[in-house]
């Protein structure tokens, strides 16, 4: 299955969660989430239905999977490869999520979305420790860091997301020089760290059948 590529906005409304996918839009009065707060589709004013157990640890991992905007095979990939580790499976699931490239440059405030993150990052926009990286997969590491090329630095969408990021912030785990466009990796985020809305145990559980 190929990419999603319809609009985003029917994803935040689906999963019924405010996810920021479109970046700057989503903090405005355009934001199609809260317009019209109800799922997508003829029927979507009704009533929402009860879900199963399954339903629910379904809902939940393609929410986490829309929200990082991976493919099915990339998200079952990092789950097995979470799961094969020491710690707790659903939180290394999520810190691994974290420490993609594409996330990591969209919260040093580089970007405004992540799938703009991901779209740079393949147009060689950004280096790590110094090289070219393109891979938006690639899982950073403590020390590693993080820069906007030379060329790249007046390119309006890089240029108007760092004006931005004082309202978004950036994590503790990170470190951003914003004179230089430049990101550092103090250390991996702890699960206290990620405030997102996520349920990870019914991951597990999902995946657990």
């Amino acid at each position: 299955m190929g990419r999603y590529i319809g609009s985003v906005c029917r994803l935040c409304r689906r999963e019924d969660l405010k996810m920021f996918l479109k970046g700057d839009r989503c903090y405005s009065d355009k934001c199609a989430f809260d317009r019209r707060g109800y799922a997508p589709g003829q029927h979507g004013q009704r009533r929402r239905r009860k879900f199963s157990d399954y339903g629910i640890q379904l809902r939940e991992k393609q929410k986490v999977k829309r929200m990082y905007g991976l493919l099915e095979g990339q998200f079952r990939g990092l789950f097995y490869k979470a799961d094969r580790g020491r710690g707790i499976t659903g939180t290394r699931l999520l810190i691994f999520l974290e420490r993609r490239l594409d996330n990591v440059v969209y919260r040093l405030g580089f970007t405004d979305a992540r799938a703009q993150g991901r779209q740079l990052v393949r147009h060689n926009h950004f280096m790590v420790n110094g090289q070219k990286m393109n891979i938006p997969s690639y899982l950073v590491k403590v020390g590693d860091v993080i820069e906007v090329r030379e060329k790249s630095r007046k390119i309006a969408v890089i240029s108007d997301a760092m004006d931005a990021v004082v309202r978004r912030g950036v994590p503790a785990w990170l470190e951003l020089s914003k004179e230089q466009f430049r990101g550092t990796v103090k250390a991996y985020p702890t699960r206290e760290e990620l405030t997102m809305p996520i349920q990870e145990q019914l991951i597990v559980e999902l995946y657990s059948k």
